[in-house]
């Protein structure tokens, strides 16, 4: 849910816009009798896909491409449209200057910078930085640093009302608090997030929906949404590593995430909202713990073939490059795999050889071939 609406107000329709909830956060009408059984089922599903991270003894190697496909997916729902190879064909080639990327699509650097900025505000957490108002405006002005986004108040409130509209940009769906009110009801939503008794989960449920009405920023407040939903269950204890994601589901349900959404400030109905936020919480639980395991069993097969293949002692610091690099340029893998070059060449040729890479474009002049890991690839591809 983002908007920018430029446009005078009075060639706007308001016929039908739901308005902000005001004086009604945090809510005190939750009824837990409707909540408790989807609540169980959610905190159980979540509970055992994070079962499956404590088992991984190298989860940022083999989970990061689940931030890669929350980029993807996240920035896709505002019209940002964008594929896993791109976004991994682009880190091949580009480093973190995205102002050298001038021939690559718009489209394409906005997720890229999705995905800079969710890793970052983990870092950024895992090195002791409390989740705060301060983390999402860092997070916000690296998300909308280039392109489109920079002219768009990168890393700052709104000074001006905004407005979710149909896709004519004609008809108001939803008037978010006024500009005058915000910095009170932030100040509001992360004092519920620190004091609040309320389960993890449910706390999630409300500070997403809060945070959408509150929508802060003139454009990025969909996907910033959707960042804090993962930093707080990660701050909060309910995941031990930054690798849950939940924008798939609502993509595929998009309508009913929204209009569950505007009922919470049209009808002040926080527990229909927070029903479908754990449906979400547990398909997608069950999503990610279905990929994580096909993740951690192809990385233990290729292990052992890998080392059948390769003979070499470093047969397993080829793997981790592949599996955190799957598309790569051939001179990457030679110098910052770790491998000396004689190995590393070698290795890709029998990797050629056997199928485990595949050429996905060939050398041509002083640009080397792109090779692409390609098990990997079907698993992780939205």
């Amino acid at each position: 849910m983002e908007a920018d609406l430029s446009i005078s107000t009075t060639e706007l329709n308001f016929d039908g816009a739901v308005k902000y909830h005001y004086n009604k956060f945090p809510p005190i009408n939750l009824d837990y009798g409707k909540l408790v059984g989807q609540l169980v089922k959610a905190t159980d599903a979540i509970a055992r896909y994070d079962q499956m991270l404590k088992s991984m003894h190298n989860s940022e190697i083999l989970l990061a491409p689940l931030r890669n496909q929350e980029a993807v997916i996240s920035s896709r729902m505002e019209g940002t449209v964008s594929t896993m190879d791109e976004i991994l064909q682009y880190e091949a080639d580009y480093d973190e200057d995205v102002a050298s990327a001038a021939d690559i699509r718009s489209e394409v650097i906005e997720t890229i910078l999705y995905q800079r900025a969710l890793k970052n505000a983990q870092k950024a957490i895992e090195s002791g930085q409390p989740l705060s108002q301060f983390l999402l405006k860092a997070a916000h002005q690296q998300l909308l640093s280039w392109g489109r986004g920079a002219s768009k108040s990168p890393g700052q409130y709104k000074i001006e009302q905004n407005y979710l509209a149909e896709k004519n940009k004609r008809n108001i769906l939803f008037v978010p608090v006024s500009p005058e009110r915000l910095q009170e009801g932030l100040d509001s939503l992360f004092k519920y997030i620190e004091k609040s008794p309320d389960p993890v989960l449910i706390k999630a449920a409300i500070a997403h929906v809060e945070f959408e009405a509150l929508h802060p920023f003139k454009d990025g407040n969909g996907r910033i949404g959707r960042m804090l939903i993962t930093l707080m269950l990660w701050k909060l204890g309910v995941i031990t590593a930054p690798h849950y994601y939940i924008s798939g589901y609502f993509e595929e349900n998009k309508d009913m995430y929204i209009d569950s959404m505007r009922r919470v400030s049209e009808h002040d109905d926080w527990t229909s909202w927070c029903i479908f936020f754990l449906g979400a919480v547990e398909d997608q639980a069950i999503r990610n713990l279905e990929i994580a395991e096909n993740i951690s069993s192809l990385y233990e097969e290729m292990k052992i073939k890998f080392s059948s293949l390769l003979a070499s002692k470093w047969s397993v610091n080829a793997l981790d490059f592949m599996f955190t690099n799957p598309v790569f340029r051939n001179n990457k893998f030679t110098n910052q795999s770790g491998i000396p070059s004689a190995s590393a060449a070698r290795f890709t040729r029998v990797l050629l050889d056997n199928g485990l890479i595949i050429l996905a474009e060939e050398a041509s002049g002083r640009r080397p071939a792109l090779l692409r890991f390609e098990p990997l690839m079907q698993l992780v591809r939205v």
